[in-house]
């Protein structure tokens, strides 16, 4: 099930699906205006929201909080 952007919190983990690109990241703060400063897992960059939905969002668009166990 597809989130929102506006259910983002600080410090949870979260899984992108847009334009083929799976991106894993943390959220590190919000900026304001629906974007946010993030962190990816795997790579550690750093980057913003804007720059992962920059040139729309997709068909198969997908936005999910990772669950811990």
């Amino acid at each position: 099930m597809s989130i929102s952007p506006n259910v983002f919190r600080t410090g949870k983990k979260y899984r992108l699906i847009n334009h083929g690109d799976t991106y894993e990241f943390i959220v590190e703060s919000f900026i304001g205006e629906n974007d946010y400063h993030l962190k990816d897992i795997h790579t550690l960059e750093k980057y913003y929201f804007s720059d992962l939905t920059r040139y729309g969002r997709s068909k198969e668009f997908l936005l999910e909080e990772l669950i811990e166990e």
